[in-house]
């Protein structure tokens, strides 16, 4: 890229862009990376969002978040509710706002995280989430869709679990298209299969049953992992509208990826809720994927298993996709058009071993997982919208490409209020579970650290952000023959 003259106090810089012609082809290979999309190649409506989001969360690893806030945290089924709703919540409507961005800026969520840190400190946030998303969670959806194939087919786990791995990266390596292709087909499947089994499961639940034992303590930290759940998506947002065209209602975009998600997850998570009421943890402990449907008569429950497994690869075609845009918005530089498509295949096959080691034990693993996912998103949110509060009415897409615009304030606000929020107010369960300073002497306190790790980087960020000059930093983005049109935050 190539900083010019120009006019007024905003510096011009060319940007990537990506190569290639790609258009709306489904069977064709995706080329380039994470770079800018021109406007020839933006295609798509607004409510394509909503089954976007709603397939990939029609699988058990969102059932299973409302499992454990009864299962391992002693929540009623109301009060286990009510902590979904309010965590998915949160999640969502940040998820709403981060997708809208798409159209405008034209690149991935995690190339539009260098507005506020930068090309080099962005390697915190894009290098956290292409381990979280190209590994950690494609290891922990292989599982749920390896259980679903394992109790449906009685296969050896580790044979299921290749069965899964195989069809997620086809999907995936082929790229944007045809991942919003599988969820378009996929989604009326799945919504169908899952609403005759929530049904029958909602008819046979006693939410009576099981009082409350874990206090406000464990609802705070299935609100944890409720909002973990949702706000997992949150880094991959503009991933799949940033295809859209520049002119899209934005507002629109953003709507109806925030209700994919809140609609998809607010409903499988309480009807988990619900079905812990009548599932022996005891019993199905190994595999919840087979308590959950043994409640179901035979048929319903074969249908509901696969579409467990169908659901798993939905969800892990994003996972595999994001996770490499998320690898290569380091800057990473490869000389192959191909670039996003062997990152995919790399991060699959890693994630495919981590998913091996997942296959005991799942239920806390996941737990745990879902906090950590909580721990570094909050401080990330919190940046992220404070910088776009301070930029308003700022001219920044420039910033994007920009490799000389590498100021502290972000990665330095995200790393320290991650650091003081884990240290202090962590509470994971089990082996290697961390407990912080004040959960371990008041039991009872809970998880508050999604929270305060938001607030504090918030407020960290707003004070180094005056205190390094950056208010009037302005940086348009020029792209090699398109009419210039700077976006601003």
């Amino acid at each position: 890229m190539t900083e010019t003259t120009s006019a007024g106090n905003a510096a011009v810089i060319e940007a990537d862009v990506r190569e290639g012609t790609y258009g709306a082809k489904v069977a064709k290979i995706e080329p380039g990376g994470a770079e800018y999309i021109p406007l020839s190649e933006r295609h798509g409506k607004p409510h394509q969002q909503f089954w976007t989001w709603v397939s990939p969360n029609m699988e058990f690893a969102t059932i299973f978040v409302g499992i454990i806030g009864v299962w391992f945290f002693g929540q009623s089924f109301w009060m286990a509710a009510l902590a979904i709703v309010l965590g998915t919540a949160l999640g969502s409507v940040s998820m709403g706002f981060l997708a809208a961005r798409g159209p405008l800026f034209g690149v991935p969520q995690m190339v539009l995280s260098r507005l506020g840190f930068g090309f080099l400190g962005n390697i915190l946030p894009a290098g956290i989430n292409a381990l979280v998303a190209g590994v950690g969670w494609f290891a922990v959806n292989s599982v749920s869709g390896a259980f679903a194939l394992n109790a449906l087919l009685g296969w050896n786990d580790k044979l299921c679990l290749l069965i899964i791995v195989v069809v997620q990266l086809a999907v995936a390596f082929f790229g944007h298209n045809l991942v919003h292709a599988f969820e378009r087909i996929a989604f009326p499947v799945l919504v169908i299969i899952f609403i005759i089994a929530s049904v029958v499961i909602v008819g046979k639940a006693h939410p009576s049953a099981v009082h409350e034992t874990g206090g406000l303590g464990g609802w705070l930290v299935t609100l944890g992992a409720a909002f973990g759940y949702a706000a997992g998506w949150n880094p991959y947002a503009s991933d799949y509208t940033r295809y859209l065209p520049k002119d899209t209602n934005r507002k629109a975009a953003g709507l109806w990826a925030a209700l994919g998600v809140f609609v998809s997850c607010v409903v499988l998570e309480v009807i988990g809720a619900a079905a812990a009421t009548v599932t022996s943890i005891d019993k199905f402990a190994d595999n919840p994927t087979a308590g959950f449907v043994s409640h179901l008569p035979t048929g319903i429950a074969d249908a509901t298993l696969l579409a467990i497994a169908l659901g798993a690869i939905c969800a892990n075609a994003l996972n595999v996709y994001s996770g490499s845009m998320s690898f290569l918005a380091l800057g990473v530089k490869l000389p192959l058009t191909l670039r996003r498509a062997i990152v995919a295949l790399v991060f699959g096959v890693a994630g495919f071993f981590v998913a091996l080691s997942g296959l005991s034990d799942a239920g806390v693993k996941y737990n745990n997982f879902l906090l950590v996912i909580a721990y570094w998103i909050g401080p990330w949110l919190g940046v992220f919208f404070a910088d776009q509060w301070l930029r308003r009415g700022k001219q920044v897409d420039g910033l994007l490409f920009d490799r000389k615009h590498n100021p502290w304030a972000g990665a330095v606000a995200m790393a320290v209020s991650a650091a003081l929020s884990i240290y202090l107010f962590a509470n994971q369960t089990g082996s290697p579970g961390y407990v912080g300073v004040i959960p371990k002497h008041v039991a009872s306190f809970g998880d508050l650290t999604f929270e305060v790790g938001f607030l504090l980087a918030a407020l960290l960020y707003a004070l180094f952000f005056r205190l390094q000059g950056q208010g009037n930093v302005q940086e348009v983005l020029e792209i090699p023959g398109e009419a210039a049109e700077p976006a601003t935050a």
